[in-house]
């Protein structure tokens, strides 16, 4: 019989029934029935006393360790046997544990009991989110830098820097007149981003740090540190004036050569020859040279007459030759002359897309002041008098007729200009142009225009459908909102 109620029981070292023994011992004494978990809204992370956020989903095996974590100091006494989450609403604010311990009493007997545990979620920023939220705090800025006048490089850059999600990590990026300047709340990230600034553009960097603040204590430095990022001064479209030295290590090259794309090294072309040869950043720095002139430079010219030279004699040594280019030699003339019988004779690299009558910008070299230290120490037999550039198409109609959009930065900008926009314009049409640097970009259809047939073959260049990527739009009700159904 139990000792206490009289009630008839099989035999146990505390001779008291189950229910008597709850009465008389309660095992869970101690242990708190209520907690608090601290969350940040911004980037979904929970603390883990005493500075560690980590990343948990509700119902989850981290948040359940991180939950009985919080309570390891009272449940020393007893022996956990089980635990386990109960269903509460994911907007109630409130997570409930269903523990099971065992604990012994009373004369060796063994009591087990089932007790629940109710945590509430109060919301507090972490430290990376609140460093993001103030702006103006920051550990570290890379500063990068291009001397010319176009922004050519820039766009490029921007579209490698979203297709890498690299912008993530940034406090702020800020657009001023001959760069971007991109914060950051570490030397780390900063540094990550300068190593992909080496590989992906020919460019050379410098860093430096000052001094915030210094505990004398336990000996911490706080230091705000800054990469400068010096990219070469060099855009596609350039016509280049390279050293002797380097035009003869390439493969006896012609000094005078056309830049046909910028990626992680500079290409160019001898309109010439069709030889190509590949410049990094580290060769351009032994070697610098400049542009020889500035795209606002561009002139118009009418092919008068063209043919194609099927098969030029290489020099001694010469480097590897393009096949993507067909070597012409064309008769021109300024549109601003028309009324003239004045035409230039050049050679170039655009015979596979240029016939006469058609319109293609270049260069004139014959009328104009060469301010270049290798062009003045040239023999004047060996400058060609025009250098063809880029087959003119009508911009309007290619405006009109493009279906894709590109993503941009969020960025803090001084202000933008007409300019702007039409340097912008300049990096589209050299995207619909190039299929190697548009490998590299991410294109998005755009649906507010018309798709029309790719059968147009007298038109510009343009950027097939299998090339696009939809654009993703997530909807307020896919993500929970007001009077969105439960996703199961």
């Amino acid at each position: 019989l139990c000792c206490q109620c009289g009630v008839p029981i099989p035999p146990n070292p505390a001779n008291m029934c189950v229910g008597c023994l709850r009465a008389q011992v309660d095992i869970t004494e101690g242990i708190p029935k209520q907690g608090t978990l601290h969350f940040c809204k911004q980037c979904e992370r929970y603390l883990q006393p005493p500075g560690t956020w980590i990343q948990c989903s509700l119902e989850s095996r981290e948040l359940l360790a991180l939950c009985l974590k919080k309570m390891k100091a009272s449940l020393s006494k007893v022996r956990l046997i089980d635990a386990g989450f109960i269903w509460t609403e994911p907007h109630s604010k409130r997570l409930k544990l269903k523990l099971t311990v065992q604990k012994e009493v009373i004369n060796g007997a063994v009591l087990q009991q089932v007790f629940l545990v109710e945590y509430i979620i109060q919301s507090q920023m972490c430290e990376d989110c609140h460093r993001i939220e103030a702006k103006d705090f920051w550990k570290a800025v890379v500063q990068v830098r291009q001397k010319t006048l176009h922004k050519k490089t820039f766009y490029y850059l921007e579209q490698l820097i979203l297709k890498h999600r690299l912008h993530q990590n940034t406090l702020r990026i800020k657009e001023i007149h001959d760069g971007l300047d991109f914060y950051y709340s570490s030397k780390q990230q900063a540094q990550k981003m300068v190593d992909f600034l080496h590989c992906t553009v020919p460019s050379r960097s410098k860093s430096s740090q000052r001094l915030i603040s210094h505990d004398i204590h336990s000996n911490v430095y706080n230091y705000k540190s800054t990469f400068s990022v010096e990219i070469v001064p060099i855009c596609k479209d350039n016509v280049v004036c390279l050293s002797p030295k380097l035009a003869q290590s390439l493969g006896n090259m012609s000094q005078i050569c056309v830049c046909i794309r910028v990626t992680s090294t500079i290409h160019l072309i001898d309109p010439n020859t069709l030889q190509i040869a590949e410049i990094d950043g580290n060769t351009y720095w032994r070697h610098p040279f400049n542009s020889l002139f500035h795209p606002k430079q561009l002139e118009e010219f009418i092919i008068v007459d063209i043919n194609r030279v099927q098969e030029k004699k290489k020099g001694a040594g010469a480097g590897a030759r393009s096949n993507k280019h067909t070597l012409a030699e064309a008769w021109v003339q300024k549109t601003s002359e028309l009324n003239t019988d004045h035409q230039y004779f050049c050679c170039t690299h655009l015979g596979h897309i240029l016939n006469p009558g058609d319109l293609v910008l270049g260069f004139d070299l014959a009328n104009c002041n060469l301010n270049d230290e290798f062009a003045n120490k040239m023999n004047p037999h060996n400058i060609p008098d025009v250098v063809l550039i880029k087959k003119s198409y009508d911009r309007t109609r290619r405006q009109r007729r493009r279906n894709w959009k590109l993503k941009e930065l969020e960025r803090d900008r001084e202000g933008t200009d007409t300019d702007d926009e039409r340097q912008y314009q300049d990096f589209l049409e050299d995207l619909e142009e190039d299929e190697a640097i548009r490998k590299n970009v991410n294109i998005y259809r755009n649906a507010d225009v018309p798709v029309e047939s790719d059968t147009d073959d007298d038109g510009p260049p343009r950027i097939s459908l299998a090339e696009m990527l939809e654009d993703l739009h997530i909807s307020e009700d896919a993500t929970g909102g007001e009077g969105a159904n439960m996703m199961t």
